[in-house]
């Protein structure tokens, strides 16, 4: 493959220590320490909303910040902060149309949500992590040994049913199979701002770093790359590829994670923010502009094939493979869009 050349427009060159090999947008050298830093990029704060949003909208208040589809208990399930770092947090389900959402008080602060889709949901927390199960509302606390005074700040479980947490000081905890001991740890991040699992390779977003790192089957840093000029979220599902909103940039990128390599970049306006990935789908929202789009990821390049208006502040993303349904959470209380046939009505 050719070289590809690479223009650093956010990076001071001084002081790099991430040393990385660059070639047609991929990387071929494993990670050995993090950059420097550039400020984080944000979603757009949302104009009032001009269209009625597609689909319906269900009550829900409240600054949500993430969510999941559980095909378990064919429910949504949504994570809501306290309203300090110190405050409770609280989750709801929402299940039958006609019913109305559920709302679990967690015993303590959340930051990170995640599941196994057969019903349970794992919440990322300080000292630990919480496991609820949905179908029977029991939440119970894990503390794991060694990292009672860690802040986690992103939780995924990969498919072999492994946890892996990521904190506020920059370090992944892949744990071990009994889900209280560390089995490996690796600090070389600014802060561990998201963490999703394809198979049993886990990527890492530090949204300072604006970049991506893979996680291997035993704990340790493969490969990583920068990603774009401001990556916000990651999203992914089982048969498709790893989804990234470069906010700041304007693009949507797409990352194969064996090797981590970027496959293609589109540009998207507005500020793309909210991502969930489906059956070859990519769903994007525009924070600016109060839209979601769904693209065709199947030819060489993203193909918009359908694109609806939402509610105000389109963050979060969830949906449903089975029935075909997008889940649009608004981050400023404006409810839940749910939109039936979302790909189909192409």
């Amino acid at each position: 493959m050719p070289k590809q050349s690479v223009r650093w427009t956010h990076w001071p060159l001084r002081g790099l220590l991430l040393s990385l090999l660059l070639v047609a947008g991929c990387s071929a050298n494993p990670v050995t320490a993090p950059p420097p830093t550039i400020p984080p990029a944000q979603p757009a704060v949302s104009p009032g909303v001009t269209q009625r949003p597609a689909g319906t909208v269900r009550p829900l208040t409240g600054a949500a910040t993430a969510a999941m589809f559980d095909a378990g208990t064919r429910s949504l399930v949504v994570l809501r902060p306290g309203a300090d770092a110190q405050a409770p947090a609280t989750v709801s389900l929402l299940g039958a149309p006609k019913q109305p959402a559920d709302t679990l008080a967690m015993p303590g602060p959340a930051t990170a949500l995640t599941g196994d889709g057969k019903g349970v949901a794992y919440l990322a927390g300080h000292g630990g992590y919480l496991i609820v199960d949905l179908a029977t509302r029991h939440i119970s606390r894990v503390d794991l040994d060694d990292a009672a005074d860690v802040d986690f700040t992103a939780i995924t479980r990969r498919d072999d049913g492994t946890l892996v947490l990521g904190s506020a000081d920059g370090a992944v905890y892949t744990l071990a199979d009994d889900g209280q001991r560390t089995a490996a740890r690796a600090k070389i991040f600014a802060r561990v701002d998201q963490l999703v699992a394809h198979g049993n390779t886990v990527t890492v977003l530090d949204r300072g770093q604006t970049s991506v790192t893979t996680i291997g089957v035993d704990g340790k840093p493969q490969y990583a790359l920068r990603a774009g000029q401001g990556t916000t979220t990651l999203a992914t599902s089982p048969d498709g590829p790893v989804l990234a909103a470069d906010t700041r940039g304007g693009q949507l990128m797409v990352y194969g994670v064996d090797p981590l390599i970027l496959r293609q970049a589109y540009p998207v306006p507005q500020s793309p923010y909210g991502l969930a990935g489906s059956g070859g789908f990519a769903w994007v929202s525009q924070t600016a502009a109060n839209t979601v789009i769904g693209y065709d990821l199947s030819t060489g390049i993203p193909v918009e094939r359908v694109r609806y208006p939402t509610v105000q502040q389109p963050n979060t993303l969830a949906f449903d493979d089975e029935s075909d349904t997008l889940y649009v959470v608004s981050g400023s209380g404006a409810g839940v869009q749910v939109i039936e046939r979302a790909a189909r009505q192409s």
